[in-house]
């Protein structure tokens, strides 16, 4: 359950009525939702593999900058070279994978559309720092190697304060 609060939060943040949401994955230290986590297929019945999705506007253009960087290209290239570092990408793809099977079970959904595929390039892609970033703040660090990075390369984007500012109503 959403608190209306939380579900104004993100509909500022994202300029739009958010679609599917099942939780909040992850609360910024401002207090706002910065993740939810959303179900594996939205209202209208489209498959939607992104279980953790970033709403916090200004994470997500630090992320862009940081996708614009060359970054993602440097970690796909380590994930080549370091069996360690890609042996731990693949276990946080099954992470992935079994939290929105539990998600879906919950919300008593079936998607095979997507049975096996992540996000964000998962297992074997880097493709989208915002999905790395959403599963390292929602599951926690040391589940997700990279997104663990992105988040240390983020900084404190919280810290000029709440990127939206709902009301009570």
């Amino acid at each position: 359950m959403i608190e209306p609060r939380d579900e104004a939060a993100i509909a500022s943040q994202l300029g739009r009525e958010p679609r599917g949401i099942h939780e909040v994955g992850h609360r910024c230290p401002c207090g706002n939702p910065d993740v939810v986590t959303t179900e594996p297929r939205l209202p209208n019945g489209t498959p939607f593999p992104t279980t953790f999705y970033l709403t916090c506007p200004r994470a997500a253009s630090r992320i862009g900058t940081l996708e614009g960087s060359g970054l993602m290209k440097e970690m796909q290239d380590r994930l080549a070279t370091d069996p360690a570092l890609a042996e731990q990408y693949a276990d946080a793809h099954t992470r992935y994978l079994e939290a929105r099977d539990e998600i879906g079970r919950q919300a008593g959904l079936d998607v095979p559309e997507i049975a096996g595929i992540s996000a964000g390039g998962m297992p074997d892609r880097v493709k989208c720092l915002h999905v790395l970033a959403g599963q390292a703040l929602a599951q926690g660090r040391g589940v997700n190697p990279l997104g663990d990075e992105v988040l240390d390369a983020l900084g404190e984007w919280w810290s000029s304060g709440p990127c939206v500012e709902p009301s009570d109503d």
